[in-house]
This record gives C-alpha cells, sequence and structure tokens, in this order.
C-alpha cells in the first residue's frame, strides 16, 4: 500500500460529530479499506464471551501470491503458487452485555464493529481526528455520568420513535417510557430517563423485586387466590407492570 492510496481512500471517509469532534463511523473505514484492498482480509475472532462480557479482536490486511517453479521426483520441471497472509494490523474491542439499552440485545455485535474499526484504525484507515471509531467514542459516552444536558438533548436510538428526542416522545406516548422502564436493565438510559421526565424510577434492583412480586401474584391468580380483572379494577391501571412495589406486597398480603 502506498501513502497516496490510502490518503485518497480516507479522502473519501464522511464522518459523524460527537460533542464537535468528527469520527469516522466503521463502515466508512471498511469502505476505505476496499478502496486500495478489495480482496483483503478482515477476520474477527470472539476471543471470550462469559457472565456477559465480550472480548473480540479483529485482523485486517491482504494476500500475496508467489509462484515458483520447482522440479518433482521424477525431474520434470513444475510451477508452484501459494498466497502469502500480509497482516496490517489488528485491533481489539471488549463489551458489556448492560452497559447500555443497546447492548442488552446486540452487545456481541457492537463488540465485534469496534474491534473492526479498531483494526483499521490502526492500519491508518480513518485516523486523522482519532483512532476510535464514531460507534466506539459513542458508547463511551454511553456509559460516562449522564449530564442534565446529555438527557435533554438524548435521541431515542431505537424502536418507532428513532431519532426523536425522549422529551418528545414522553410527551407523545408516555406509556412508551413506562415499556423501557419495565425492560431495561440499562442504569444510563433510567438515568437519562429520571432527568429527562423527572419520574421516581426504580433501580435495577428494585425492578427485579418488582418482577419477583409481579410472578407471584400471577402464581396467585392460577391458583385461583386472586382475580387479574379484580386487581386492574382496584388500583385503575391496564397492567401489573404499573402497580407500586407497595400494591404489590398488599395483594400478595392479603391474598
Amino acid at each position: 500500500m502506498k501513502y497516496l492510496d490510502l490518503a485518497i481512500a480516507n479522502e473519501t471517509i464522511k464522518t459523524t460529530d460527537i460533542k464537535g469532534k468528527e469520527y469516522a463511523e466503521v463502515n466508512q473505514r471498511i469502505k476505505a479499506f476496499r478502496m486500495v484492498y478489495p480482496q483483503g482480509f478482515i477476520i474477527t475472532n470472539m476471543e471470550s464471551n462469559e457472565s456477559g462480557i465480550c472480548v473480540f479482536k479483529a485482523t485486517v490486511g491482504y494476500y500475496v501470491e508467489h509462484n515458483t517453479i520447482a522440479d518433482n521426483e521424477k525431474g520434470k520441471m513444475y510451477q508452484d503458487s501459494y498466497l502469502e497472509k500480509v497482516v496490517l494490523a489488528t485491533g481489539t474491542a471488549y463489551e458489556k452485555e448492560d452497559s447500555s439499552f443497546i447492548n442488552k440485545t446486540s452487545y456481541i455485535e457492537n463488540c465485534e464493529t469496534s474491534a473492526v474499526g479498531r483494526a483499521l484504525g490502526m492500519a491508518g484507515f480513518g485516523i486523522d481526528v482519532s483512532v476510535a471509531s464514531a460507534e466506539e467514542v459513542a458508547n463511551a459516552i454511553n456509559n460516562q455520568k449522564i449530564t442534565q444536558e446529555d438527557a435533554d438533548n438524548y435521541t431515542m436510538k431505537f424502536g418507532k420513535y428513532k431519532d426523536k428526542t425522549l422529551k418528545e416522545v414522553f410527551k407523545k406516548d408516555p406509556k412508551y417510557i413506562d415499556w423501557i422502564i419495565s425492560n431495561t436493565k440499562d442504569e444510563n438510559m433510567l438515568e437519562i430517563i429520571r432527568l429527562t421526565t423527572g419520574l421516581a424510577i426504580p433501580t435495577i434492583e428494585e425492578q427485579k423485586e418488582k418482577t419477583e412480586l409481579i410472578k407471584k401474584v400471577m402464581e396467585l391468580h392460577l391458583e385461583e387466590k386472586v382475580d387479574i380483572d379484580e386487581i386492574k379494577s382496584k388500583y385503575k391501571v391496564e397492567n401489573l407492570t404499573q402497580l407500586t412495589m407497595e400494591q404489590l406486597k398488599e395483594i400478595i398480603g392479603g391474598e
């Protein structure tokens, strides 16, 4: 690879603004790599995945074909060829399953993408600002302490309200926010909701306790000791997740 080839490829990379700085996304680095090495290789390997913590290693490079002339056992000349694997760079990434809302379902994919981004960065693709990719920086920011400004400007990264601010979603569809609160294990996301809406949101441990209480109520319902419809009517809720911990304990204790 000549420096000029790398420079031309890097000129084609579109960057993403994150807190006033431009970063190259991994897909842009891959496109630039393919401009220089159309048949180059990007190999990923999961180094480990235990207790919700994933580590990936990515290796990028290209092949060089070698042709040789040799004698066979009968003394006749023949041509032999083989491919030499040339490694340009490697990159390693680490992701934790519950570190963000998106990682709850996609931490393995995110880890692999980050590793590829770092390997390509180490090879010189998309590093005018930083070796870190846009995805890597965004994830690091997501794991930092959330400020009021961060919460006020937070836009949804998933679902039917993608790219809408959380403030807009809360005003338009507060039940959707209730659904997120009931289903996420991401403390950062919960903190954003707390700061944006002012809601008193339970911690992850409190959510686990609430889930166990709801499970107990369902068991009592199956045993015909309590009636779900009567509970909803009495507490004026549409589902059990809308009940408070105190109400659930009251139901269980009064069965």
